[in-house]
């Protein structure tokens, strides 16, 4: 699937693609609600009946990712409530593997993502996996998320890059597309983001279900 003669640049997102995105799935779509009810006096199922649209209606936007704006549409302490619950955050199978082999290459490695700072903060105090990169970007450092194309153009001022001799490693369908669109030559989808949910069907670009599939040597 990749030949990583052809690869100078590794770069890899975070939710769903190096850490189990079954904490953010729990997170937004059971946590949140749950505490929305409490403190707005609403049954949980009229809760989540008016949150999911508002969700959905901001997905592929930089508010989506962004802490600061949901604690303040929703008169809530989101980052506080993501420490309550940070025990759910782990590593997805064979990641740390993937990165320490990465590294022995000699390849620059670079973690992109949408993530919020004060969320990445939290998930790399918890999992350390900071250690095995040379730079972390997250998109809020731009003001565009991945699923804008001139994200790309943006990230190459921040951290060059050839798009010939990138390698992407991303769970999400949107991100990949606007990759492509961009130029990115090597571009692989993750099928196995959440640990609790079966293994998603993709065929629109090369996919896998955990990293020992494209694991350098």
């Amino acid at each position: 699937m990749i030949d990583w003669e052809e690869i100078d640049n590794v770069f890899l997102d975070m939710d769903g693609t190096l850490l189990d995105l079954n904490f953010d799935n729990h997170f937004w779509q059971e946590f949140v609600p749950r505490r929305y009810a409490e403190s707005h006096g609403l049954a949980l199922d009229e809760a989540t009946n008016l949150l999911l649209p508002r969700f959905r209606a901001m997905e592929g936007r930089l508010e989506w990712y962004c802490l600061d704006y949901w604690s303040e549409q929703l008169d809530l302490d989101i980052p506080a409530m993501k420490k309550e619950i940070s025990g759910l955050i782990s590593i997805l199978p064979h990641v740390t593997e993937f990165l320490g082999a990465v590294r022995d290459t000699g390849k620059r490695l670079v973690l992109v993502t949408n993530a919020h700072r004060k969320s990445l903060g939290l998930k790399m105090d918890k999992t350390r996996l900071h250690v095995f990169f040379d730079a972390i970007v997250s998109s809020h450092d731009l003001g565009i998320p991945k699923e804008d194309p001139n994200f790309w153009s943006g990230l190459g001022d921040l951290e060059p890059y050839t798009k010939e001799h990138t390698l992407l490693v991303d769970d999400s369908l949107p991100v990949l597309r606007s990759a492509r669109i961009f130029g990115i030559r090597h571009l692989v989808a993750v099928r196995k983001h959440d640990t609790t949910r079966p293994v998603r069907p993709v065929t629109e670009f090369n996919a896998i279900e955990d990293f020992r599939e494209i694991m350098p040597g």
